[in-house]
């Protein structure tokens, strides 16, 4: 009787420990089927950061993709990658793109770019830049971005315009990007240490300048995401501050409430203050000696409306693009977006 019941007990024991290795192969299984899916949520959160938008044409390629990190991380390299807006006829290169996430957050994607890369449109604008270290994180919600912060180190970029013949090559010691939906509102900023500019024809290097900005676009957290498809034009928000500071006090600040109508001219009311209108003047003059005359009318304009100081705090108005300064010295038109 005993010889039997341990046979029994131990029958029962085979069968629980092929249950539990069965239990254990099955749960591996979908372990691994949901790692995979969750790294492909990464590559698509990744490449929507760099602009994909399927359903607005803006295709994005990630060339020879390998997966890494399984079991506890998850991680995704591509050697090249592609991002082509067929509808506007923009089209981007990267060079590798490294990407990882914590399987437990797989929403919250860390990601980086080597340079080179180039960027070219149909109306023969091309831009090449080269960085030492570009890095960001995303915080994905739903099919989208919802936050993303990107650090760019020791930025070069070349600009060329074959439809005018003009060019420029652009450095930035550090460039710092900061974009989030404040509910169906989108927060963008956006830092610039010593920036420096050398444009064709032009007498001179510009300034070494830094810079800043912080914006709302009302309405258009779908930029971010991919479900906004109108863009910029037709567009309203609030510049609460954009800072040029070229040393030395030189320091010039805007603010002020936007808009663009529907041919992406810019309209609004803006806070213009000059901090140095003197140095300010002579750094102009410096870079547009061919302007200069322009400019001393401009500077002794406003040491009259700052009663001879110094700093100056004056309304600046774009009326479809046109600018205008205390609402009647006319300052010339920017053009569309």
């Amino acid at each position: 009787m005993a010889a039997s019941s341990q046979s029994v007990a131990t029958g029962r024991g085979k069968r629980l420990s092929l249950i539990l290795i069965g239990l254990l192969v099955v749960l591996a299984g979908l372990y691994t089927g949901g790692w995979y899916y969750a790294t492909n949520i990464v590559k698509t959160n990744v490449l929507k950061a760099l602009g994909q938008q399927n359903s607005a044409g803006i295709a994005g390629k990630c060339t020879n993709m390998a997966f890494s990190g399984f079991p506890f991380s998850m991680g995704l390299t591509c050697d090249t990658v592609t991002v082509d807006n067929q509808t506007r006829g923009v089209s981007a290169n990267f060079q590798t793109l490294n990407a990882s996430a914590p399987v437990y957050q797989p929403n919250h994607v860390s990601w980086n770019l080597k340079s080179p890369a180039e960027l070219r449109t149909a109306e023969g604008l091309a831009v090449s830049a080269e960085w030492t270290d570009l890095q960001s994180n995303l915080v994905a919600k739903g099919r989208g971005v919802a936050r993303s912060q990107t650090v760019i180190e020791g930025l070069k970029a070349a600009i060329v315009s074959s439809a005018t013949g003009q060019s420029a090559d652009v450095t930035a010691a550090r460039t710092e990007m900061h974009a989030s939906q404040n509910g169906s509102d989108l927060d963008f900023a956006i830092g610039i240490e010593n920036a420096n500019a050398v444009i064709k024809d032009f007498p001179q290097t510009l300034p070494t300048a830094s810079t800043s900005a912080n914006v709302t676009l009302t309405g258009k957290a779908g930029l971010l995401d991919g479900t906004d498809r109108e863009g910029l034009r037709g567009a309203a928000g609030v510049l609460h501050q954009a800072v040029i500071d070229i040393g030395d006090g030189r320091v010039m600040t805007l603010s002020g409430p936007f808009n663009f109508d529907d041919q992406g001219l810019l309209s609004g009311q803006f806070k213009l203050e000059i901090n140095q209108i003197g140095p300010w003047g002579d750094s102009l003059t410096a870079t547009l000696p061919a302007a200069k005359n322009v400019i001393k009318t401009a500077t002794k304009l406003l040491k009259a409306l700052a009663n001879g100081a110094d700093k100056v705090s004056v309304d600046l108005t774009a009326d479809r693009g046109r600018l205008a300064l205390s609402g009647f010295i006319p300052l010339g038109k920017i053009p569309p977006i």
